[in-house]
């Protein structure tokens, strides 16, 4: 008994001393200060958008450059383990991207030219097959009327002359402005590979050891990040253009050879690019062949999409970006509405970037909250001399 009045006697007083009014409001102060800090997160991320809508010309070349240089990398990273002079080693690589890129071209206009008239006689045919067919039952469509529908569809076509003629100037503007671009993107590439590794101790040491130290760590996952992607997609789609190539191969649907160039490019850009490779190849397979051809060409499209979709793809990106497969469709569906086919093949990785540093931000917030001991804010020295810590040169583990 006296143990118990004495342990009454020294509990503490759990009563409430604040009215339910005071609780309340400090609930809705609190809930205040968050909602404000995210209108302005979403303020300052809308304002960032903004931005770079209207630099999207500059910042372009930047995003692509720096993309294709993750891949490049590990090559000139091997070649001056070997010796090779940093400006050499880059010049090699870059000159080696530019020779295989002109090379593909090179072989697919001469098959397009060797064929393409081939496939406007058969297309031509496939018209005349069409208008008979609609002459029959349970058409029964007289001369008259398609003469009448093909009439009115030359006149539209005369009709639309002009804008036809703008559209060809505006063409040779686009492809002047493409060509610029790619120019630009290349000496990009160059000098990213050249001084790329110096950046990272220069901005340690302008930034300082705490916030530069976390600025390294940070980059140095978003470009782990970045060049898993290029290597995950081009994992994707070499199987896609070997199992599509090969049925269209087989089948002897013209531009076969081209098509699976075109697949395999098309590839690296997630799930559009697949839908749109995979529609021009049934459109050929029916132009270029026959009926029966398209069918079997469509089945064994939606058969290694759905594989590729459903189990590899997954898989990779899971290992590789750790994205959910709806946030991979927004992501391209968003990028490609607001900055067309560039967006769409960027919005993969700049998700992926974003994810990366939501993931760094709440790793850091676990470490302050005392979740898991908090490591040596100031990370690593500074190696003598401008060369960087060693990147990650080998191949993604997946």
């Amino acid at each position: 008994m006296t143990n118990d009045a004495s342990a009454r006697e020294t509990a503490p007083d759990t009563a409430p001393d604040r009215d339910r009014l005071d609780v309340a409001r400090d609930w809705l102060a609190s809930a205040s200060r968050v909602s404000l800090q995210i209108i302005a997160v979403c303020l300052l991320i809308a304002l960032i958008g903004i931005v770079l809508g209207k630099l999207w010309s500059g910042v372009m070349p930047v995003a692509l450059a720096l993309l294709f240089a993750t891949v490049m990398w590990p090559a000139v990273a091997w070649l001056r383990r070997h010796g090779i002079k940093d400006s050499v080693a880059a010049a090699i690589v870059t000159l080696t991207g530019i020779f295989v890129v002109v090379g593909v071209v090179a072989g697919i206009v001469p098959s397009v030219v060797s064929q393409a008239d081939d496939l406007g006689h058969k297309a031509a045919e496939g018209i005349t097959k069409a208008k008979n067919w609609l002459q029959g039952p349970p058409f029964n469509i007289g001369d008259d009327q398609i003469s009448n529908l093909l009439d009115t569809l030359q006149k539209k076509v005369q009709e639309s002359a002009g804008q036809i003629a703008q559209s060809a100037v505006s063409g040779v503007s686009t492809a002047t402005s493409t060509l610029m671009m790619v120019f630009t993107v290349l000496i990009l590439v160059f000098f990213f590979l050249k001084d790329g590794p110096k950046f990272l101790p220069w901005l340690r040491r302008t930034a300082g050891d705490r916030a530069g130290g976390h600025l390294c760590d940070l980059l140095g996952r978003i470009w782990t990040t970045l060049s898993g992607f290029i290597r995950t997609q081009a994992i994707v789609s070499f199987i896609d253009a070997i199992f599509i190539g090969a049925a269209l191969f087989i089948l002897g649907v013209p531009l076969a050879g081209v098509l699976t160039i075109i697949t395999f490019i098309a590839g690296f850009i997630p799930i559009v690019g697949a839908v749109v490779a995979g529609a021009l190849a049934v459109l050929i397979a029916l132009v270029g062949k026959s009926w029966i051809a398209a069918l079997i060409m469509l089945g064994v499209i939606l058969l290694v999409q759905q594989i590729e979709g459903n189990v590899l793809q997954p898989w990779l990106q899971a290992k590789v970006m750790q994205l959910h497969a709806a946030i991979v469709l927004l992501a391209v569906l968003l990028g490609g509405s607001m900055f067309g086919i560039t967006g769409a093949f960027l919005a993969v990785p700049v998700a992926a970037t974003i994810a990366v540093v939501f993931r760094y931000a709440n790793e850091q917030l676990a470490r302050k909250a005392g979740e898991f001991p908090i490591p040596d804010e100031t990370g690593p020295p500074i190696p003598d001399g401008d060369e960087a810590p060693a990147l990650d040169d080998g191949p993604v583990q997946l």
